[in-house]
């Protein structure tokens, strides 16, 4: 029988998991993924729990509680249960990473419980609802942008500033920020002022972070995904996993899209290299992991987005069979 540990829905409350065996390059190493509750989130809370490591899944949406932008069909108790099927130990606590108090209380939950923290991945978004892209910065409501600003840039500054001091005890610590873009790609205009703002700030962060955690033998990374096909874009698109493909043509560059799986598989790849500071600082795109790593989608593909688009704006006709 498997194991899965919710807290309460304030996260205070929760016995302490006893320790389980696992194998994996991750095995031992505690992970703590904000955001966890669907997408690349999600998908990387699985990796790395395939790859052995225990990881807390925090998010606001739980089975009795869906938050004003989450979904009840995707939870953070669902996400950890993936965790612990796929080898790892899924621990859910729910957290609203907008709320100091609660962000220390689950970081002195996972003090408490595993003494150390390995990996941290901010993840936390949900901006997707607020977004009015091909709109002008003073057309935007300005309470809808600074919400995106705060669940994409103000939540990740509060994670971090919180949890560092639990990852830095243990040397060779892992920031990952999760993001839209890489620092070559982010040049260009995102269409939306604070969408641009919000998917430009984590970049910024794994820069500055790097410098500092460089100094105590940890390190920070940006990832972004190229076009995540996530359970949100698909139900858009009206398509599931298996009939994706039927939703070519509808949309530019959804041939070379991909599931969260990837970033997923390149996050934990990532997460298990012991020379993973050489990527100190910098940003790296899923298709640049994959190659990196020896990785492929679900499906065993190996789309790169970024690199078409790259080939694209360089005044090339690239073929989308060379990309994917």
């Amino acid at each position: 029988m498997t194991k899965n540990h919710t807290a309460a829905d304030d996260g205070r409350t929760a016995a302490a998991p006893a320790p389980r065996p696992a194998g994996g390059p991750l095995a031992g190493r505690v992970a703590l993924v904000a955001g966890a509750t669907r997408g690349a989130g999600r998908a990387i809370a699985v990796e790395l729990g395939a790859a052995g490591a225990t990881v807390y899944a925090t998010g606001r949406t739980t089975r009795t509680r869906t938050s004003e932008l989450g979904r009840p069909t995707e939870t953070i108790e669902e996400t950890a249960e993936l965790v612990t099927a796929a080898g790892g130990e899924g621990i859910a606590v729910p957290t609203d990473h907008l709320l100091p108090d609660r962000v220390r209380d689950l970081v002195a939950r996972i003090d408490r419980e595993r003494g150390r923290l390995d990996v941290l991945v901010n993840d936390v978004w949900g901006g997707n609802p607020l977004l009015d892209f091909d709109t002008r910065m003073w057309h935007v409501d300005l309470e809808r942008g600074l919400r995106m600003l705060d669940l994409g840039v103000r939540t990740h500054i509060i994670t971090s500033s919180i949890a560092l001091p639990l990852l830095v005890r243990h040397p060779g610590g892992l920031l990952v920020e999760v993001t839209d873009g890489t620092e070559e790609s982010n040049r260009d205009f995102r269409e939306n002022f604070y969408y641009d703002l919000a998917k430009n700030a984590p970049l910024r962060m794994a820069r500055i972070l790097g410098e500092e955690l460089r100094q105590v033998g940890a390190s920070a990374v940006a990832v972004t995904p190229g076009f995540l096909r996530s359970e949100e874009m698909l139900d858009i698109f009206g398509l599931t996993e298996d009939t994706w493909r039927d939703g070519i043509g509808r949309e530019r560059y959804w041939e070379l899209s991909e599931s969260p799986v990837y970033l997923g598989r390149g996050v934990a790849a990532l997460a298990s290299d012991p020379r993973r500071d050489r990527w100190n600082g910098t940003s790296l795109d899923s298709g640049r992991l994959a190659r990196e790593y020896g990785l492929t989608d679900a499906d065993g593909s190996r789309p790169d987005v970024w690199g078409y688009m790259r080939a694209e704006k360089a005044g090339g006709s690239p073929s989308a069979d060379d990309y994917r």
